[in-house]
């Protein structure tokens, strides 16, 4: 009599799938997560470096006090993470927002997450490092840098000129066409006196004017029409405009 054969263990599709899915982040892991990178970060805070931060107009009052250098040390601990990034925000302290700056994923970040961030900044240090290390690289830049040049809130507005200056920078192969209708932005944009959103202006019309020649030219045409204006926000802007075109030609 022939020995009966050993069932078949049937594996289900399901079964499989369960077997080889990456398990998802729970909000648990990501809250733990959150708290080791703000302890990291309260590990090199110091009060001198907190009290230090009036000197360049940024309140201090949700700060820890961690340099520039080691929210960037910090940074390297991770790689790209969203979801942290998200829950560093959410806790309101600066340097922690600071830190999600750098640890973000482009590609994650939504057009509503841009503007969620943007309106919740109340200084140019966030505003800047959201836009220079992290919103430049996404698909959204040239949309908002478009919808925020008109926006009242004073670093909404900013962060529009923040952006442009940090795209004409890091995006190498764009072409000259976007640039020209930021240049119109900031003539459009010249008049707000707001300190903040004319350096921002400024910002950009420096940068655009370093991309190539043509962009040079046009930025340069700019630059003298507005240090002939009899307004001091745009006439400041043009002559230090200038000023920096003339010492780059010179070299």
């Amino acid at each position: 009599m022939p020995a009966a054969k050993t069932p078949r263990k049937t594996v289900t599709k399901t079964s499989r799938k369960t077997a080889t899915a990456p398990a998802a982040a729970q909000p648990g892991d990501i809250a733990a997560r959150c708290a080791e990178a703000v302890a990291a970060l309260e590990a090199c805070a110091t009060e001198a470096t907190r009290a230090g931060m009036s000197r360049f107009a940024i309140p201090s009052d949700k700060a820890l006090g961690v340099a520039m250098r080691d929210v960037q040390a910090v940074a390297k601990r991770y790689r790209r993470d969203h979801a942290l990034a998200e829950a560093l925000w959410q806790t309101d302290i600066y340097d922690a927002r600071m830190l999600a700056c750098y640890i973000d994923d482009p590609a994650a970040v939504t057009a509503a997450q841009m503007d969620r961030w943007m309106r919740g900044i109340d200084n140019w240090a966030h505003c800047d490092t959201a836009c220079f290390a992290l919103f430049d690289r996404t698909p959204h830049a040239w949309n908002k840098i478009g919808q925020w040049a008109t926006r009242r809130e004073e670093f909404v507005r900013r962060g529009a000129f923040a952006l442009l200056a940090s795209v004409a920078l890091h995006d190498k192969k764009a072409a000259d066409a976007p640039f020209l209708r930021g240049l119109e932005l900031v003539e459009a944009a010249a008049g707000d006196d707001r300190n903040f959103v004319k350096k921002g202006v400024n910002w950009a019309l420096r940068a655009i004017g370093k991309r190539n020649a043509t962009l040079r030219a046009a930025a340069t045409a700019v630059a003298t029409r507005l240090a002939a204006s009899e307004d001091a926000a745009p006439r400041w802007i043009g002559k230090d405009a200038l000023r920096e075109f003339r010492k780059r030609g010179a070299r």
